[in-house]
């Protein structure tokens, strides 16, 4: 919570510096798993997600986003519809702050100038990175190390947003993150000493979703772009 809270102070010194054309505000809503451990549902919200996000609108078509969400990943192998899973009962938790940053691309032109109400789909995809603790398994429990991780990543989102009270926009998305670790379940630690501890699929790296809606205050020269 506290580098969330940094995150939107410092978002908000842009405005007097620059003053461009911006959104802030905040991401609530749910994540969940999917990887080595857990169930294999890929929309399956199971743990609450934070976060901030900024948004500076350089047309009516797309915009340059960048946000930053905490969430306490967790898989549970008795919630898989996988046999297997459930005859050897791993779970596994993990608390990550995500960093993204990337491109926002609506279908329709989104221009709030006029004050009309507006609604648009929209795509956003960029890179991420995770910070995630170090584990493994040792005698089928979850084992924490004394490290920790940057997981790397391509969000894939999808939304529905619209300006439903002058200038606040509401928006709903679902977002999913391609990974390029494979530990963040604790799976495959990197520590060729723990290589004995490796189990799962290793030719498939770890993915995670965060579900939820975003609510977002335009601020700057005009509420949104305005060619004019």
């Amino acid at each position: 919570m506290r580098y969330i809270a940094i995150f939107i102070l410092s978002v908000l010194s842009i405005q007097s510096t620059y003053s461009q054309i911006n959104e802030i505000g905040v991401f609530l809503g749910g994540s969940n798993f999917i990887g080595d451990v857990g169930s294999t549902s890929y929309i399956s919200p199971n743990q609450l997600a934070i976060g901030g996000i900024y948004k500076w609108n350089k047309s009516t078509r797309h915009s340059y986003r960048i946000s930053l969400t905490y969430t306490d990943l967790k898989g549970e192998d008795n919630k898989s519809d996988d046999p297997r899973r459930l005859q050897r009962d791993y779970n596994f938790t993990n608390q990550i702050i995500e960093i993204s940053a990337g491109m926002e691309l609506t279908f329709f032109d989104f221009n709030l100038h006029p004050g009309e109400k507006v609604a648009t789909p929209y795509l956003y995809s960029g890179i991420s990175v995770a910070r995630n603790e170090d584990s493994y398994f040792l005698s089928d429990v979850q084992t924490f190390q004394n490290s920790s991780s940057w997981a790397f990543g391509i969000p894939m989102v999808l939304g529905f947003k619209s300006n439903f009270l002058g200038n606040i926009i509401l928006g709903i998305e679902v977002g999913v993150r391609y990974t390029f670790s494979d530990n963040i379940d604790g799976s495959y630690p990197a520590d060729e000493l723990l290589q004995p501890n490796r189990f799962g699929n290793q030719n498939n790296n770890d993915w995670y979703t965060f579900t939820g809606v975003t609510l977002t205050y335009t601020f700057g020269e005009n509420p949104c772009y305005c060619p004019n």
